[in-house]
Order: structure tokens, then C-alpha cells, then sequence
């Protein structure tokens, strides 16, 4: 009965309701055409607008927004110049216009006639969320700020008429793009008020390593070393002045490895390099760069001196003649040998290299002096086995006509080790093995040349070679070479006159 009674009275209600509002129903009916009265997007009312004529009001709105100028501060303040539309600008949040154009159009007629009577009271108001393009805020950081980047510059040393200057060393810049761009896009899409602004790109600060007063310091002597190439030839000796200008004026921090190879590689003729005698596989053949391991031999014994620590030393594969056995560091591309090491010091170190017209190199190593004044060291060279050739070696070669014997002095093979002897106000205080180094013995060998018309010749000259004694094999080529050039010459003669006899008298 009471359910009846209610009912009643609702119905009773809604027909006033239509009774006094007779246009409701027919509002209800296209309410969803439009948007209402009172519903915005920011400051842009959309009302009476159908969703298409909102969404175009809305992007007009954001196209508005793509001239406004972006400064980027690049790296050492550097300003590029953008706009929000070259960054990608859009809109973020286009959904909303369903939400508002569905305003009042949902649930019974009074809950949708009550958001209709609230929007006369207070304007619905949504935001617009700004969108920007992450690939064109790549592009612009990569291509227009990045530029600016510079690597640090260490403070430098050189030395002018004996002099040292001290060159200012200089901060690197690295824009960090992946942080930069999410600085950017996070400013511009949160707090951004839509006015020109300059933003501050992420950049990572490396310092130079020095400075002119810890340069100053470095005036010491730590080692210095000399050997000659007075025997060699305009080619070696250009190299080894060649090797020598490359390294000449290098610093090193403390902690720094120096790597021999990397400071005279390439060996190319563009690099400065000729081609010269060097050892391969047990013989002397012609490379470019041929001589490079006097340089890097020399280097090995002012280092050796000046205490720095060794990280890879090589012994030739052949005993050298400008340096005891075992003083000597090869580097060779083929091998994989260099000769490195570590500035172990507390301080930077310099290192000079200069020849000299008397066909001297030497190489002198410049620090902080931080030994006691009555400390030395000298390195002693022992030779452990000494392994001379017992026997010749002869190659026979049909390729080269009799009388050619191209001859390979020998190389007696060590065994050798060097000692660091370490003397404090003239007191010996310690000896220690630095190194040892085996080198291969060679034979002396000859390659003799066998092409002859005559077989007696022939067999004259296998007889020789069947001794292993070059010296007899070079005496019987040279026999031989004159008897042919008799016999030829004879049978030259003979044709002449042979010729001369046939031709008809005049």
C-alpha cells in the first residue's frame, strides 16, 4: 500500500516538473549535439560546439602556442634557439572532449537537468595537457646543441730553447642527451606557463688534469740515455730521427701507461718512415720503419733509470749492437711487441727526445726529483750462455745464374739477464733481476745462384755446395763465373769472324 502511495507521488511530481519545463524533453533529446553552456577548455568556451568544432578550436589554440621561442643553454653557455612547435608540441589529452560533450547527457532526466542548472552556477573548466615529440627533441640536442661539446684539455708542457713552458689546460663539455631530454620534456609539459623560456641542458663537467704551479715543479732530471747509430745508413737513420720526433714532448700524469707502439705507429711513408734493414724470423729484411727499436731501446734505458715501472718489455729476437744484451725493447706490428709503461710517480713527467748530427738519439726524462740525494742506480748486463754457430748454411737458387753468392753474416745467440743494483751513499743496498732474454743464434748462410748452360759447371759448383764452407763455394762460383764469361766472349769472337768471312767482297 505505502510502495502504491509513493509511486504515485513520484509520478505526480515528474509530470509538474515536465508540466512547468515544457521544452526539457525536447533538450533531452539532442543534448549530446553540442556542448553546453558553461563547459570549457581552459579559456576557450566551447559552447554550443559540436566535438569537431571543439577539437578544431582546440588545436587553433595549440598551433598558437608553436612560434614561442625555447632557448637551450648548451654546453660553456652556448644558446640554441628553438620553438615549441621544432620540439614537437601537441595536444595531450584530446579525450577530454567526449567527457565534456557527454556533460548532462547521462542518467534520468532530473540528474541530467541538475548538470545543466550547475554549469549556470559554475563553468566546467578542463585542462589542456601539452605533448611534446621526444625524436625532435633528440634531433635538435644532437644535431644543434651538441656541437659545443669539447674534450678536456690537459695542461700541456713543452720546452722552448732548454725552457720549460706550461701550457693552461682547458674543461671538456658533454651534453647528456638521454637526461636533457627529459629535463625538457618534463619542464614544458608540467610547470611551463607557455611564455619564451631558456632551459638549462644537462651537461657533464670533466676537468683538466695540471695546472701551471704542479707543471712548474717539473724540472728534474729522473734518467736520461744515449745510444749512437753512426754505422747506419740514410734510411735507418731517418727513421730512428723519425721515431724520436714522434715521442719527443710527451707528458705523462701520474698513473699514465705510455704506450711505445701507439706514440711511432703507423709505419707508413705518409708517417715519415723509409724502408731499412730490421729483424724477421732470424733474418735482416727491408721494412718501412726499419730502425724503430733503437728508438724505443733507447727510451727502455732512460725509463730504466728514472725508475718508472715496466708494463711490457720485448727482447729482439737477435742479439743488437747499441746496447748490452737484455738493455734492449723491441716493438715490431707483426709480433704484437711493445714497450710500455707507468708513470708511477706522484707527479706528471716529460719526456725529451732529440739526435743529434754525430747520429746520436738519446732521451731524457724530466720530474720531480723525490729520491734521496745519495741514491743512484746502474743497470749491469750478464751474460748467462753464449751459442755460436757450428756450421753454414747454403741455399742453391736456379733462379740466379752461376758466379751470384748473396752472403748473411752469422749471429751468435745468448742467453742473457739484467741486474738493477740500487747504491745508497755509495753502499750497495739491493740487486734484482729486471729482465732475461734469449737470443737465437743464426748461421752464417749464402744463397747461391746455380742457372748454367753447362753441365760440368753444374755439377763443379753442387760439389762445393756439398762442403757447407761459403768461402769455397764463393771461390768456385767465381772460377766458374770467368770461365764462362771466357768461353763466351771466345764464342762471340768466333761468330765475328764467322760473319766476317761469309760477307761478299766488295
Amino acid at each position: 500500500m505505502k510502495k502504491s502511495v509513493f509511486r504515485g507521488i513520484l509520478l505526480s511530481v515528474m509530470a509538474l516538473f515536465l508540466w512547468t519545463f515544457p521544452s526539457l524533453e525536447g533538450w533531452a533529446r539532442g543534448a549530446d549535439t553540442v556542448m553546453k553552456a558553461g563547459v570549457y577548455v581552459e579559456d576557450i568556451s566551447l559552447e554550443g560546439m559540436t566535438a569537431q568544432e571543439a577539437q578544431e578550436a582546440v588545436e587553433a589554440y595549440i598551433a598558437s602556442l608553436e612560434p614561442i621561442e625555447i632557448t637551450l643553454v648548451a654546453a660553456g653557455g652556448q644558446e640554441v634557439l628553438t620553438t615549441a612547435g621544432e620540439l614537437g608540441i601537441s595536444w595531450g589529452n584530446p579525450e577530454i572532449l567526449q567527457e565534456a560533450l557527454a556533460l548532462g547527457t547521462k542518467g534520468n532526466i532530473v540528474q541530467r537537468y541538475k548538470v545543466l542548472k550547475d554549469l549556470e552556477y559554475e563553468n566546467k573548466v578542463y585542462p589542456i595537457e601539452l605533448e611534446f615529440d621526444i625524436t625532435a627533441i633528440n634531433r635538435i640536442l644532437t644535431e644543434q646543441c651538441s656541437q659545443y661539446d669539447r674534450e678536456a684539455v690537459d695542461a700541456g708542457l713543452s720546452r722552448e730553447n732548454g725552457e720549460f713552458v706550461v701550457q693552461e689546460g682547458q674543461e671538456g663539455y658533454l651534453l647528456d642527451v638521454e637526461q636533457s631530454i627529459d629535463t625538457i620534456y618534463e619542464l614544458l609539459t608540467g610547470d611551463w606557463n607557455r611564455e619564451p623560456c631558456s632551459i638549462t641542458l644537462n651537461i657533464e663537467v670533466s676537468e683538466p688534469r695540471g695546472t701551471a704551479e704542479e707543471l712548474r715543479q717539473v724540472k728534474d732530471v729522473l734518467g736520461t740515455f744515449t745510444t749512437s747509430y753512426s754505422t747506419s745508413n740514410s734510411s735507418r737513420s731517418a727513421n730512428v730521427a723519425n721515431g724520436c720526433r714522434l715521442i719527443d714532448g710527451t707528458l705523462l700524469y701520474p698513473g699514465d701507461e705510455f704506450s711505445c707502439y701507439d706514440a711511432v705507429s703507423p709505419f707508413t711513408e705518409r708517417n715519415g718512415y723509409y724502408m731499412a734493414g730490421s729483424y724477421l724470423n732470424g733474418k735482416v729484411v727491408d721494412s718501412l720503419g726499419g730502425g724503430i727499436c733503437q728508438v724505443s731501446t733507447t727510451l727502455y734505458n732512460a725509463v730504466l733509470l728514472a725508475e718508472l715501472d715496466v708494463t711490457e718489455r720485448h727482447n729482439h729476437s737477435m742479439i743488437v749492437t747499441y746496447v748490452d744484451p737484455s738493455a734492449d725493447a723491441a716493438i715490431a706490428e707483426s709480433s704484437g711487441k711493445d714497450f710500455k709503461f707507468v708513470n708511477s710517480t706522484d707527479y706528471p713527467v716529460y719526456i725529451e727526445g732529440h739526435t743529434s748530427s754525430d747520429k746520436k738519439i738519446t732521451f731524457t726524462i724530466y720530474g720531480v726529483e723525490t729520491r734521496d740525494e745519495g741514491h743512484s742506480v746502474q743497470y749491469v748486463s750478464e751474460v748467462l750462455e753464449t751459442i755460436r754457430p757450428e756450421s753454414e748454411v747454403l741455399y742453391p737458387d736456379a733462379t740466379l745464374p752461376v758466379g751470384v753468392v748473396n752472403i748473411t753474416g752469422a749471429h751468435i745467440g745468448y742467453k742473457a739477464r739484467l741486474w738493477k743494483v740500487v747504491k745508497e751513499n755509495g753502499v750497495e743496498v739491493s740487486r734484482e733481476v729486471i729482465n732475461t732474454s734469449t737470443y737465437k743464434m743464426v748461421p752464417r748462410s749464402a744463397v747461391v745462384g746455380i742457372s748454367t748452360p753447362d753441365p760440368n759447371a753444374y755439377n763443379v759448383l753442387m760439389e762445393a755446395i756439398a762442403t757447407n764452407d761459403i768461402n769455397h763455394v764463393r771461390n768456385t762460383a767465381s772460377i766458374l763465373a770467368a770461365q764462362a764469361a771466357q768461353a763466351a766472349a771466345a764464342q762471340a769472337a768466333a761468330e765475328q769472324q764467322a760473319a766476317q768471312q761469309a760477307a761478299p767482297v766488295q
